[in-house]
This record gives C-alpha cells, structure tokens and sequence, in this order.
C-alpha cells in the first residue's frame, strides 16, 4: 500500500540530522580482522509512533479508516529520524566497535578473539530497544563485505563490482617498515 503524504510533509519542517560519510564508515574498517554487516528487518517500522501522532497519519480504504502506529516511509524526516535513533542507542560503540549507517549495522573488530564480545554488546542494545534483524540481508564473521551498496575489505575498498576497473598489471603496494 501506498500512501501520499505530501501534504504532511509541507506541513512539517526539514529535520538536517545528518547521515554518517559512507567514506569515513568504510575507512573505520581499517585494520579490522572480522566484520559482521547487519540489516534492520523493516527498519522505520520498528519506531512506534507517539499515539497522539496517529492522526496524522491515517489513510482512508475502501473498507475503514486507519493509522499507522509504526513511522511508515514516506515521511519527510524518515532518514534522519532512524539515524538519530541509531546513533543515540549505539553511542558507546560508535567508532569503537560499530558503525552505523540508518538502518545498516557494521560491527567492527581489530582482533578475531574480541569479534563475540563486540557482536554480545551489540545484540544486548538491540535485545534492549526489541530491534529485530533481517538475517537474510546478514554476514557475520567475515574479513569483508558488502555494507550499505559498498564493499568493505579491510585489505583494499572498492566499488560495486560493475565500476570496479580492477588494476591487473600493477605491483601489490607494500609497507616498509
């Protein structure tokens, strides 16, 4: 189903919340032995809406009228109100262990002994606030991936795959000590 909330939106002022730097999310990686990339299962809907708020966003069908009692998509400040909700729950992990980016989750570590720790500590915040995961869009465990449309490999970052020119030919850089 799909609702227009134009005239909703007008009526509501731009939240300028910002969204992290993907650039700066995928430099954090550096270093890091093992990944885990998570994906909230529905993510806006899992914000409940203040009751007071339902009104002003009920749709009318052919059957009844109804409400939204969860942030439905479509509103103005989605984005901006999900990151902000993220950012505060998470706040003690954020470029510690963990990175956020709306509603896909990074958990990060330098050491593959502190990775369970990490993933404990994220999973008891997400236990906390009832945030569910879609474990289909998951991967734990693992030296790189795929985060939020860009791959992350604590080697080398690249592009999707389709914009990746490759670099054949090239001698591997190396570090001097």
């Amino acid at each position: 189903m799909c609702i227009d909330f134009q005239d909703l939106n007008k009526a509501c002022p731009k939240d300028f919340y910002p969204l992290p730097r993907i650039d700066q999310l995928v430099d954090s990686t550096s270093g890091c032995k093992l990944l885990s990339m998570m994906d909230a299962s529905q993510g806006y809907h899992q914000i409940l809406l203040a009751p007071e708020d339902h009104k002003r966003v009920s749709f009318i069908t052919s059957d009844d009228t109804f409400c939204y009692v969860a942030m439905p998509l479509g509103l103005k400040n989605v984005g901006a109100t999900y990151q902000r909700m993220v950012d505060k729950i998470f706040l003690p992990q954020l470029s510690k262990n963990m990175e956020v980016y709306v509603d896909d989750m990074l958990v990060k570590s330098k050491e593959v002994d502190q990775h369970v720790e990490d993933l404990e500590e994220t999973f008891a915040v997400l236990r906390k606030y009832r945030l569910k995961l879609n474990p289909g869009e998951c991967a734990f465990g693992v030296s790189g991936g795929h985060f939020s449309r860009i791959h992350g490999n604590p080697a080398r970052y690249q592009g999707q795959p389709s914009q990746d020119q490759g670099h054949s030919g090239h001698e591997k850089p190396h570090q001097h000590q």
